[in-house]
């Protein structure tokens, strides 16, 4: 990390992906591989894995094999803990003005009920629509692009959407990240993400959890 400079924390907007980023692992993959009442949801993720369809398609056809009723769901994402880290970023971003922003091709209902009940408020969420008929997930998709069906929300769009001469510094780790980062300043990678900018001989910041980044964004206070 220590070969990029970050200018001041007031120059930058800061978003966040969500599953395996704020959170330890995949909760929207979780879902669909517990809840699931057959296994024809691994074939739509081995296709979205290769780049053979993208990901709102694939969540369509996934959604279809889960059976699981609201309470159920909720029951399920109270178990859910986040990184702790995330409270203190949170801290050091809001002394500064900044409002950060999350970015998921997860579901907006999932990810606010998460973040509540560990007892973060205050941050904007950008993700998929979600009702409920019974026992059935359906999805919408309200941040789509038409002319792009690589992924359900395009996150891009919602950076060009928040971003007024400020740095874009983005944090993720997966396939859905690629996009959003690659029109971003300045990138903290893992994962998928991080394979990705090193193939492509593009710089970027790796991460291993949220202490890296926080105790990098402390320096720039000082």
């Amino acid at each position: 990390m220590h070969n990029i400079r970050l200018p001041h924390l007031s120059e930058c907007t800061v978003f966040f992906d969500f599953d395996n980023t704020i959170t330890f692992f995949d909760v929207l993959d979780d879902i669909i591989q517990r809840f699931s009442i057959n296994r024809d949801w691994v074939a739509f993720e081995k296709a979205w894995e290769k780049r053979k369809i993208g990901s709102r398609h694939c969540l369509q056809n996934q959604l279809k094999s889960v059976r699981l009723r609201r309470k159920d769901l909720l029951l399920y994402l109270s178990l859910i803990r986040i990184d702790p880290r995330f409270h203190k970023f949170i801290a050091i971003l809001k002394k500064e003005g900044m409002q950060p922003v999350v970015v998921s091709d997860n579901f907006t209902f999932v990810i606010k009920f998460i973040l509540q009940n560990n007892g973060i408020k205050g941050v904007k969420v950008y993700g998929n629509n979600l009702r409920f008929s019974k026992d059935r997930l359906i999805p919408s998709f309200p941040y789509g692009n038409r002319r792009c069906l690589i992924c359900a929300n395009c996150k891009r769009k919602i950076l060009k959407r928040h971003v007024k001469n400020k740095v874009i510094v983005y944090i993720g780790d997966g396939l859905s990240d690629i996009c959003p980062a690659e029109y971003s300043d300045l990138v903290f990678a893992k994962g998928t993400l991080l394979e990705h900018f090193r193939k492509a001989k593009r710089l970027c910041l790796a991460f291993n959890n949220l202490e890296d980044i926080y105790d990098y964004f402390r320096g720039l206070e000082k």
